[in-house]
């Protein structure tokens, strides 16, 4: 049956002004990336990314930010991923639908929406005032506990989405074997689910990675001339990471530091990009291993 002409028109200007939009998108996107690698680079060297930070911008280095950057991140994980996903285990699979469970889930989706800023101001209370005794105020730990704060939400929801989108029937072949649901959970859904969710925290951490807002509010500092020991005692130290340093050196008014900026930008792309990489060749290999 021939659909009316109004219908086949509306479908083709909806289509097309989505592929403008995709591609005035991408347009944008490239323009930039050209931009940047143009000034940057000139810039890149094995001796700035081994510089900690300095007044003379020809010797200034993004050491110190790219390590502070990967421990925060590697910290942030380590206590949102566990907790994230246990909460979202709890919600789909024990709460079941009640007042309690409902309330839970409407928090969770308008905690994944507050602004960034809200977070910072949260984390300085409690993490870097509060817990002073702990994490030693304006500290690696604090700026953890902070973005852990912020990508929880987001962890959350994806889980619950990769959790839910596993077929009932699964369980149920899982509960007539005699599994218990602890065992249809671990053995069955969590493998089944384990791409969606390795690709909801990537995306969560890549939010986290170029945030700015939050770890400048809890008081990361803009000049690190140190690298924090690989100990407890280390995440009691201050710290500072890449979007700090690019938005400081961006800020003065000499040329060589806006080059450094863009060396900068595009240090933490590389390391986007890597982070995605590995969710992808992650997420490949648990498919082929169930598709096995």
């Amino acid at each position: 049956m021939r659909r009316p002409k109004r219908e086949r028109f509306l479908d083709g200007m909806l289509h097309w002004v989505g592929l403008g939009a995709t591609l005035f998108g991408l347009l944008v996107l490239t323009v930039l990336l050209v931009d940047v690698s143009l000034d940057g680079l000139p810039r890149l060297s094995w001796d700035f990314l081994t510089s900690y930070p300095s007044r003379r911008p020809e010797q200034a280095g993004i050491l110190s930010a790219l390590v502070g950057s990967l421990w925060l991140l590697s910290l942030t994980a380590l206590i949102a991923f566990p907790l994230g996903v246990g909460a979202a285990i709890y919600l789909e699979e024990y709460a079941g639908r009640t007042k309690w469970s409902r309330w839970v889930e409407i928090n969770v989706a308008n905690l994944a929406a507050v602004p960034s800023i809200i977070y910072g101001l949260l984390g300085l209370e409690i993490f870097v005032r509060a817990l002073f005794a702990v994490t030693n105020g304006r500290s690696v730990l604090s700026g953890a506990l902070t973005m852990s704060l912020l990508v929880l939400p987001v962890i959350v929801l994806a889980s619950r989405e990769a959790i839910h989108s596993v077929p009932n029937s699964v369980r149920e072949a899982a509960y007539a074997l005699g599994g218990t649901r602890w065992q249809v959970v671990r053995d069955h859904v969590l493998p089944l689910a384990f791409p969606g969710i390795l690709t909801g925290t990537i995306l969560a951490l890549s939010r986290a990675i170029g945030e700015t807002a939050p770890l400048i509010t809890i008081g990361a500092l803009t000049y690190i001339a140190f690298l924090p020991p690989l100990s407890l005692e280390g995440l009691r130290t201050p710290f500072t990471v890449l979007p700090i340093q690019i938005f400081n050196w961006i800020s003065r008014p000499q040329k060589g530091f806006h080059v450094n900026a863009a060396a900068g930008i595009l240090v933490l792309l590389a390391v986007l990009f890597l982070m995605n990489a590995t969710a992808i060749y992650l997420r490949y290999r648990s498919q082929r291993r169930l598709e096995l």
